[in-house]
């Protein structure tokens, strides 16, 4: 008994580095992929950018341009946590990455996606009082309570990254250190443990559950005011012009929250890494990606406040 404890100890390989696989059947995709995500996170760096810029017009001093800015932040380092990276292996023959940088990689990733699932449930709170309570919104919704929504996303966001990330790296790794993802995240990597991760795995769909549902169900339970508020107006007009303020939102919402609950929530009876690895870019490269679009092209105030920034620069210039 002692002697098999013994070899099993000398079995067992310390990790000291992992292997981000990216695409290991299809080698001659990795060229073309890397000329299609550079182009997709410099337009993502470019439209947050801007956007951040753009509702900085006295104009859009109101608390859903506040938070708009504070998304697009969100969206700025949420890109630039795995692209980058994933550029660089796209080219590179060494795909590792080393035991800490793993660590940082998946600790800023889940600090970043939390709070921004939490920020949309804020977002979603200021949509329902600007519509059910017009009267009183910028009382309810003044600098302090902004100020405050945005700081308890990122709390959120901190508390829940520090404990998931600690769960997994407590992990013991052994043996293959190849992530068959593009980056360090939660599902592929507990795959690589030795032990039985199923006391974890149910810890994790229970954090996950927290993160997701609450302020899903925030979200939704400020819809279900808004859509009763709008459907008791009187004109067809005012209704659509109402509605087409969180419109974008929704839209919003529906990408992120899709995306990451497929990944995050599926059995692992039905856990495809191939599908993985596609909706995990979804919503980690192509939604902060298409976020500025959506909340720019449906919006009169963004764009009004666009041509008087493309005004002056143009008269700077000149």
């Amino acid at each position: 008994m002692k002697d098999a404890e013994e070899s099993r100890r000398v079995n067992l390989t310390v990790v000291t580095e992992f292997i981000l696989l990216g695409l290991p059947n299809h080698h001659e995709l990795e060229v073309p992929l890397f000329f299609i995500y550079m182009l997709i996170y410099a337009i993502t760096l470019i439209g947050n950018s801007l956007l951040i810029i753009i509702t900085m017009d006295p104009a859009l001093h109101t608390p859903m341009y506040f938070f708009l800015r504070v998304l697009s932040f969100l969206d700025l380092c949420y890109t630039s946590v795995t692209v980058p990276k994933m550029l660089v292996n796209f080219l590179s023959e060494d795909k590792s990455i080393s035991y800490l940088g793993c660590i940082a990689q998946m600790y800023f990733l889940l600090f970043l996606g939390a709070s921004e699932c939490f920020l949309l449930a804020a977002m979603a709170y200021d949509r329902y009082v600007a519509i059910c309570n017009p009267m009183r919104y910028m009382v309810i919704m003044n600098r302090r309570v902004c100020l405050s929504l945005a700081v308890l996303s990122w709390l959120g966001g901190i508390v829940l990254s520090l404990v998931q990330t600690t769960w997994v790296f407590t992990l013991p790794f052994c043996g293959s250190n190849q992530i068959n993802y593009f980056f360090c995240d939660i599902p592929p990597l507990i795959k690589l443990s030795c032990i039985d991760t199923s006391l974890y795995e149910m810890q994790l769909f229970a954090a996950t559950v927290m993160v997701i549902f609450t302020p899903f169900t925030l979200i939704l339970v400020s819809y279900i005011f808004i859509i009763s508020t709008i459907l008791k107006m009187t004109t067809a007009e005012g209704r659509h012009k109402t509605f087409s303020t969180c419109s974008s939102h929704l839209i919003v919402v529906t990408l992120y929250y899709g995306s990451s609950s497929l990944i995050y929530l599926r059995p692992n009876s039905i856990n495809l890494p191939d599908s993985n690895k596609m909706l995990s870019l979804i919503y980690t490269t192509i939604t902060p990606t298409l976020n500025p679009f959506i909340y720019s092209l449906r919006n009169k105030e963004v764009k009004e406040a666009a041509r008087r920034f493309i005004s002056k620069s143009f008269v700077s210039v000149f």
